[in-house]
């Protein structure tokens, strides 16, 4: 059996998280977590199943320009 991770731990560097910035322990993890959303760092994985777009690979973003 593995033990549970520690849930007050920071979620960047693993130190421990402060109350003010939890679930990180400073503004500088914070921070740090932000600018890898913002870069796109995080993904989130699609399936083989899922296509990209449309038939002709285009995303279907509901507008369509008028005629």
């Amino acid at each position: 059996m593995q033990p549970k991770p520690d849930k007050s731990a920071c979620a960047v560097c693993g130190k421990l998280a402060s109350a003010p910035h939890k679930p990180f322990c400073s503004q500088g993890c914070r921070d740090r977590d932000l600018l890898q959303w913002l870069g796109e760092g995080y993904r989130i994985p699609m399936s083989a199943e899922e296509p990209e777009g449309g038939p002709d690979g285009a995303l279907d973003i509901g507008w369509r320009p008028p005629l």
